[in-house]
């Protein structure tokens, strides 16, 4: 258990969720995107509105990055870590404002046990984009390996208020409740 992890910085942004505005740099239909998500009973599949929002994140105006992104996702996926950090290290520094390409550096950071860095990056695409779900529940599992029981907690709880889809995370929260701890 890590004292020393930077936990309560990104921990604030994610409590400011709700009232921080993403970057100009996203497509607005996303904004429509998140809307129906929000819905408990979207009128699409789930997994529809979830595919078309990290289609948006992923895409880039630079065709050439969006490949990169792809390279470095296959390269993650296949075990290739030590060949997708370049990739994802030279998109956070030629595109810094792509949400995205941090947060792919942050699953890869947190794969290889690297969470301080894995918080760094996790909070840069918080900045850019404060209804990413997938990086507040990266954030999440990076306080549940520390033992930060209640940060984990508030963060798939916060997640979860973005996209109350995401079964995998309700049942990890049910796990965390405070009566199910004293249980195990």
């Amino acid at each position: 258990m890590s004292s020393s992890l930077p936990v309560d910085p990104v921990f604030q942004l994610i409590l400011e969720t709700p009232g921080r505005t993403p970057s100009s740099a996203l497509p607005s239909r996303l904004k429509r995107l998140f809307k129906e998500l929000a819905d408990v009973d979207p009128v699409r599949p789930v997994e529809e509105i979830e595919d078309q929002i990290w289609a948006l994140w992923s895409s880039h105006e630079d065709r050439l990055a969006e490949e990169t992104l792809a390279a470095a996702i296959e390269a993650i996926a296949s075990g290739e870590l030590q060949k997708a950090r370049p990739l994802l290290d030279h998109l956070v520094i030629k595109h810094p404002d792509w949400a995205e390409a941090w947060n792919k550096r942050a699953t890869l950071a947190y794969i290889e046990k690297r969470d301080a860095d894995s918080l760094f990056d996790i909070a840069q695409t918080l900045r850019l984009e404060p209804r990413h779900f997938g990086a507040i529940s990266g954030f999440g599992n990076v306080c549940l390996r520390h033992g930060h029981l209640n940060e984990a907690r508030a963060a798939f709880q916060i997640a979860l208020s973005i996209n109350p889809h995401l079964e995998e995370l309700r049942d990890m929260l049910e796990n965390l409740s405070p009566h199910n701890l004293m249980l195990h």
